[in-house]
């Protein structure tokens, strides 16, 4: 294992920490949320009793082959706890979600959610956001015109691809990814991004994490809402 992935294990077992009896936990998408959702099983193997709800279908599959009983997105009106990863964060708690793809239901999850923790590698720090890009969930008809909006935003938009085909997401979208530069203000250009139609998600998560565990060599830093 390398010294991401020590570090992504160590912040996972720290965030399970705060998983209660009979709790709803949101099951994050990716390789860090991989990491929490091991965790997890072992303790339902060891008698938690909780139920999941998974961001997307790879997660319930890798679920429900861990024994995590689950619940579906639609006929859940809110989730305890949601332990999930993130591609970049600030210390504002100001996250950018979606390389993995999911992120629209990972921010249905995140909005349902009481407490919704990040857990990270210490590379996923950063001064300012917009290292990594934007990804934007687009319906396929409107791809043009967002791509124009995008741009009106000084965002450069290129269609997400996988083995030589548009990478098609698990509610039938495709996914832009909109490089902006660094982000001076996440906030308005996630408001501008809700304006645009045709987006169903976009990938700025702002004021929806309550808590980020990071790992950092064999130690962890939480950082919190003030």
């Amino acid at each position: 294992m390398d010294n991401r992935d020590l570090e992504k294990q160590i912040a996972a077992r720290e965030a399970v920490k705060f998983i209660r009896q009979n709790d709803i936990v949101g099951l994050g998408t990716g390789s860090t949320a991989f990491f929490a959702i091991q965790e997890i099983a072992l303790l339902v193997k060891n008698g938690l009793k909780i139920k999941g709800v998974p961001t997307s279908e790879n997660t319930a599959a890798l679920a429900v082959s861990l024994g995590i009983e689950l619940l579906p997105l639609e006929e859940v009106k809110g989730i305890d706890i949601t332990i999930d990863g993130a591609d970049e964060f600030d210390e504002q708690l100001n996250l950018v979600k979606g390389g993995g793809g999911a992120l629209f239901r990972e921010k249905i999850v995140a909005s349902l959610t009481k407490n919704e923790i990040i857990i990270a590698d210490s590379g996923k720090l950063v001064k300012q956001l917009g290292k990594f890009k934007v990804p934007v969930e687009v319906v396929p008809l409107a791809l043009n015109y967002v791509l124009q909006q995008l741009a009106e935003l000084n965002g450069k938009g290129e269609v997400r691809m996988k083995d030589n085909a548009r990478f098609i997401t698990d509610n039938h979208n495709i996914i832009v990814d909109a490089d902006f530069g660094l982000i001076t203000d996440a906030t308005g250009l996630a408001e501008s991004l809700n304006r645009i139609e045709g987006v169903l998600a976009h990938g700025l998560f702002v004021q929806l994490a309550s808590k980020v565990i990071m790992g950092k060599g064999t130690q962890t830093i939480i950082y919190a809402k003030n």
